[in-house]
């Protein structure tokens, strides 16, 4: 048998009859000319159809002499809506759920490895099971490629989860480290104003450039009014003004989108208006790959179709 195509294959059955006993010269098989193979109209084979058969002559020529013999041919095609439930769609849903982690927060570590992990040993227990079923052969067949896909976009999903989680930490570490960086700022703000208020009530002179120059180089100090730090993603630095009335992350670039109409149309052409919505990293990968991943899927399903169904058209 011809594995290559399982189960989207086709075999080929031969059946013979030769006399070995007695030459053409003693006896000659000949095909009825109306119907020369009679089908049981009851037949029904669990999981194969009979698609057609062939007759032919096969005579053998030997010193002894010239024996008969007749050969038919009967064209088996697999029932493929056994292994459609049994075993595609239990893959497709199987990489499905695999995509649930991507709507996840990504702080939920538990539900999303357990989510991931859980999957990808069911996707290797069915494969197993379905190689526990077929003779092993030396190439790959068609269920190998199936499965072998599958497996990697569950692997895959449970490999994106410690990305999102590696993105996430990392931001935290940057927020603590602006924190800081934010917190020692405004102290050597709050002790150059305390100075200068004290140099100013007792006639002590100006306050040195060295200390002004802490509080004023990025943002403008206002008494009693002090903000929340910047945002990490927002690299551009702050004018005057900006931290009272600067709000949330999200208005801050809604204000930014909607300044030119121009601009506003370039970041929908390109995209970056649609990545600002998600100011943090970890959130931008799980977005990308709830859309890369359903397309690649899509994408390896019509490959896939297209390329074995018009094999068996072919072949017809």
């Amino acid at each position: 048998m011809d594995l290559k195509y399982y189960p989207l294959d086709k075999q080929t059955c031969s059946i013979t009859m030769v006399s070995y006993g007695y030459t053409t010269e003693d006896l000659v098989f000949l095909w009825k000319k109306e119907e020369p193979v009679q089908l049981v109209k009851t037949l029904h084979l669990p999981r194969f159809t009979l698609e057609a058969f062939l007759t032919d002559y096969c005579t053998s020529r030997t010193n002894t002499g010239e024996y008969s013999c007749l050969k038919v041919d009967l064209l088996f095609k697999r029932e493929f809506s056994y292994y459609l439930i049994q075993i595609y769609i239990p893959c497709c849903m199987l990489v499905i759920v695999s995509w649930v982690s991507f709507w996840l927060d990504p702080n939920a570590i538990p539900a999303r490895v357990s989510l991931g992990v859980t999957t990808l040993l069911t996707m290797a227990t069915q494969i197993s099971g379905i190689n526990a079923s077929l003779p092993p052969v030396s190439y790959t067949k068609a269920i190998d490629i199936w499965t072998g896909v599958c497996l990697t976009f569950v692997f895959g999903a449970l490999l994106e989860f410690a990305l999102v989680n590696y993105a996430s930490r990392n931001e935290d570490h940057r927020k603590q480290a602006k924190q800081r960086k934010w917190d020692l700022e405004r102290a050597a703000a709050l002790e150059a104003e305390r100075i200068d208020d004290a140099t100013t009530t007792f006639g002590m002179g100006p306050v040195p450039t060295q200390v002004k120059a802490l509080y004023k180089s990025r943002y403008q100090y206002r008494p009693g009014s002090f903000s929340s730090p910047p945002e990490l993603d927002n690299e551009k630095p702050l004018v005057p003004g900006d931290l009272n009335s600067m709000g949330s992350s999200s208005k801050y670039r809604e204000c930014e989108v909607h300044m030119e109409e121009e601009k506003r149309r370039g970041y929908f052409l390109c995209g970056k208006w649609w990545f600002s919505r998600f100011p943090n990293r970890s959130k931008r990968i799980d977005v990308i790959s709830r859309i890369c991943f359903p397309l690649a899927f899509a994408f390896f399903n019509l490959l896939y179709w297209t390329t074995y169904l018009l094999r068996e058209d072919k072949d017809e």
